[in-house]
């Protein structure tokens, strides 16, 4: 079965849906935040030119959500999926950013439970690659569960510190956040 890296996805919190081209004003309205990008590799991504090169990236890979309020409709984010691997069974998920008013762990640990469980269903292994210095990111993958394994380059040949979290850590609740 392919990898469906387009899906939506809806909880109690937010739906997820894949990006469209129109979404960009709204999504960029979140991203302008200079203060969501300090600790990641790509600080600058607060900047329009920047943030516009990742937008159309993220159109042309056809693997980002969109992520929204349920409450209120409007656009908090995105997360993609990235770098399905069938040999080795595995995906990563990652950029991922939210509007600082969503920070905190219950939208981002929804976000995450929704997209692991669709991702389980094709992978054993989600990779959530993240900068060294992403402090606020390590802490939110070892939130659900993903262990260290390592480093390796990213999709752009940066050295990230990847997580892991395996399909049996998650249906066994080893990715359920704490209660």
């Amino acid at each position: 079965m392919d990898f469906d890296a387009q899906p939506v996805l809806t909880g109690q919190l937010i739906t997820l849906r894949p990006l469209r081209a129109e979404d960009y004003d709204d999504l960029y309205a979140v991203a302008s935040d200079r203060l969501i990008w300090e600790q990641h590799p790509a600080w600058d991504r607060f900047k329009p030119e920047v943030f516009r090169a990742l937008f159309d990236e993220f159109i042309a890979t056809r693997g980002t959500l969109l992520a929204t309020d349920r409450a209120t409709s409007q656009v908090i984010g995105s997360s993609r999926y990235h770098g399905y691997n069938e040999d080795r069974s595995e995906v990563e998920i990652g950029w991922t950013f939210l509007a600082r008013s969503h920070w905190g762990g219950r939208y981002n640990g929804e976000m995450k439970r929704l997209m692991l469980a669709h991702a389980f269903r094709f992978v054993a292994t989600v990779v959530f690659m993240i900068g060294p210095d992403n402090i606020r990111s390590q802490t939110a993958a070892r939130r659900i569960g993903a262990v260290p394994a390592g480093s390796r380059p990213n999709g752009r040949g940066s050295m990230s510190l990847a997580f892991t979290l395996s399909r049996e850590q998650f249906a066994t609740g080893l990715g359920a956040p704490p209660a």
